[in-house]
């Protein structure tokens, strides 16, 4: 095991340390709270959709649940975004899009969050309604309306087109680029 550090980039103290410093710098007091967080981003005034997308990704990435994300959360929802490997990210999405956090994802949730991401994101081939039918086409194995986590995995782990679509559509990397960046991107 030894000193092997999971922390982004190389792990290096020095871009650890920018990663401190501009946390701090955004959020004296160490915790980044909702607000905070959507500031740091530039998304404030988000349509409804929009907003709750980002309440979401902000409640998965604080772990503790105490509605702040501290420079620990930061770090880990960074590391996932950056490193994670492709199961721990599909694990994640499954996560986000469970808005009612039964274990299931049925179409509405997967629409709502289709319908949002694409609030921010705004570029997209196809419509939020063709996107959920096309995945439950695809990965509904047996028809149920409902996907599980392991449908859910299994189903986009099997087919490229999906994956590269699923992972495209939810990339939070541009996410990070503004908060490593500290400079909001104009699209």
């Amino acid at each position: 095991m030894g000193a092997q550090e999971s922390l982004p980039g190389d792990g290096s103290a020095p871009e650890m340390h920018h990663y401190y410093s501009k946390f701090m710098r955004e959020c004296p007091s160490g915790q980044l709270s909702l607000h905070e967080f959507k500031k740091l981003l530039g998304l404030q005034g988000l349509d409804p959709q929009g907003d709750l997308y980002i309440k979401r990704v902000f409640d998965i990435f604080d772990l503790n649940q105490d509605g702040f994300i501290d420079f620990l959360e930061f770090i880990a929802a960074i590391n996932l975004v950056i490193r994670g490997k492709i199961d721990q990210k599909l694990k994640w999405y499954f996560k986000l899009y469970d808005a009612d956090g039964n274990g299931c994802i049925d179409k509405k949730e997967l629409l709502s969050i289709f319908t949002a991401i694409q609030a921010i994101n705004g570029h997209t081939d196809m419509s939020a309604e063709e996107f959920t039918s096309m995945i439950f086409q695809k990965i509904d194995v047996n028809n149920d309306g409902e996907l599980t986590l392991e449908e859910f995995i299994n189903g986009v782990e099997r087919d490229e087109d999906l994956m590269e679509l699923i992972t495209k559509s939810f990339d939070l990397s541009n996410v990070l680029k503004v908060i490593q960046s500290g400079r909001r991107h104009s699209i």
